[in-house]
């Protein structure tokens, strides 16, 4: 079965190139010109992951992410203009997946697509299978892409998903921002810290949220983070 894509962008250019090029790899595409039309258009037809860009009339891909975020983890990749490092940060910030400067290479962005939609598996959690992380009551299965606290799904994206994994894996070990970033971007990604800083608040929250308690991530400021060992 074939995944289905979301592509948002007010340039019909790139929604008739970048859609021919999809659907020859397999993939089925739906269109949007702006933020509004796709929320509306992914409520009836869900897809496996978007394509938003950021600068649109009505609502822009920023905003467009936060309304996903409330009630999603859809994988999310942002097209943005090289001078928008600002809407980059932000965009990291509030849970995007990926991003892609214009212009862009088609084959580039095929292989970003390709690569966030395997990191981005489904199933069920298996508290016993061989790469299953457990570290006191967080429990992440890095095949499924599935992460519980307290036996409580979490639901993270797959960016706060490889930052945790990254720390959670050796725990008392600290990680600086480099590290985390090449654990959940790829080494050829280069970001402002704050992106990482970004994400971690967002993962104590998301976790806080099942346990107010929660203080497993640690900061040591001028250094990185590190998961406390249970």
């Amino acid at each position: 079965m074939s995944n289905r894509i979301a592509l948002v962008d007010d340039d019909q250019n790139i929604l008739t190139s970048v859609s021919l090029m999809l659907e020859s790899e397999g993939f089925d595409v739906d269109c949007y010109n702006d933020g509004e039309a796709a929320l509306q258009g992914m409520a009836r037809q869900p897809v496996e992951l978007a394509v938003l860009d950021i600068k649109m009339p009505r609502m822009d891909g920023v905003e467009l992410l936060q309304k996903i975020r409330k009630n999603s983890q859809l994988p999310v990749i942002f097209l943005t203009s090289k001078d928008d490092e600002l809407d980059e940060a932000l965009g990291f910030g509030m849970g995007a997946d990926d991003y892609i400067t214009k212009p862009f290479s088609q084959r580039l962005l095929l292989a970003r697509i390709r690569a966030v939609l395997r990191r981005a598996t489904e199933g069920v959690m298996d508290t016993a299978g061989p790469n299953v992380i457990h570290q006191g009551d967080l429990v992440m299965d890095p095949d499924r892409h599935l992460c519980s606290w307290k036996g409580e799904e979490v639901k993270l994206t797959v960016t706060e998903f490889l930052i945790l994994q990254a720390l959670a894996s050796r725990p008392g070990m600290v990680k600086n921002r480099d590290q985390l970033m090449d654990a959940a971007y790829g080494e050829s990604i280069f970001l402002d810290d704050r992106t990482i800083d970004s994400h971690i608040k967002r993962l104590r929250r998301k976790i806080r949220a099942h346990d107010n308690a929660f203080d497993g991530i640690e900061t040591l400021y001028g250094i990185g983070y590190k998961y406390k060992i249970a």
